[in-house]
C-alpha cells in the first residue's frame, strides 16, 4: 500500500507511521510523500528518511496537492496532524482513500474550529470523564466521516490542557498506525 502523508506539525503521527514501517508492523506500507502546508518540524523528518516531500500553499494546497499526486498510485491519504480544510472536490475524489485523526471521540468536540487545544479546552469546561482520539474517513464535512477505530483515557481531576495533549497523543500513536494496517491488510 502506497500512501501519502499530510501534515502541519511537529510530526508526531508521521514518525509513528515511519517507525511502524522500518519495524515491519505496516510490513506492507510504503510512505511514498509527504504533503505540509507550512514549514514545519515535520518536514525535517520526512526528508531524514529520503522521503519525497512537498511544502504547498495552505490557500492552494487541495490543487497543489491533487497535482503532486498525479500518475503516484497512491492507494491511501493520512492527514495526520493536519490544520487545513481540504476543497470539496478534493475530498470528494479522494475520500474513501484519505482518513484523519482527530484529538477527541468524535462525534463530540468536532468541526471547523475544533483542532488541538481548543478541542482539550472544550473537554475540560464541559467536565468530561473521559476522551481519546479517533481515527476516521474525510468526507467534505469536517470531521463527519465514518468512524474507523477510537481509544480513550480517563481525564483524571486537575487534568490540564497539556495533560490532555500527552495522553491523546499516546492513543493517537497506537491508533493511527493500527488504523493504517487494517486498511492494508483489508
Amino acid at each position: 500500500m502506497k500512501i501519502a502523508v499530510f501534515v502541519s506539525g511537529g510530526g508526531t503521527n508521521l514518525q509513528n507511521i515511519i517507525d511502524a514501517v522500518e519495524s515491519g508492523y505496516l510490513s506492507n506500507v510504503e510512505i511514498s510523500m509527504v504533503m505540509t502546508d507550512r514549514d514545519c518540524y515535520a518536514i525535517e523528518r520526512s526528508l531524514d528518511k529520503d522521503i519525497r516531500t512537498y511544502v504547498l500553499d495552505r490557500k492552494t494546497f487541495s490543487e497543489d496537492a491533487e497535482h503532486n499526486l498525479i500518475d503516484e498510485d497512491i492507494d491511501l491519504i493520512v492527514l495526520a496532524g493536519f490544520l487545513t480544510i481540504l476543497s470539496p472536490e478534493f475530498t470528494e475524489k479522494w475520500g474513501s482513500k484519505m482518513i484523519n485523526i482527530h484529538p477527541s471521540l468524535l462525534p463530540k468536540y468536532g468541526g471547523k474550529g475544533m483542532y488541538g487545544s481548543k478541542v482539550h479546552q472544550a473537554i475540560l469546561e464541559a467536565q468530561e470523564s473521559i476522551s481519546g482520539a479517533t481515527v476516521h474517513f474525510v468526507t467534505a464535512g469536517v470531521d463527519e466521516g465514518e468512524i474507523i477505530t477510537q481509544g480513550t483515557f480517563e481525564i483524571e481531576p486537575g487534568d490540564q490542557i497539556a495533560d490532555l495533549q500527552r495522553k491523546v497523543a499516546e492513543v493517537e500513536s497506537k491508533i493511527l498506525v493500527q488504523a493504517i494496517k487494517q486498511l492494508s491488510e483489508a
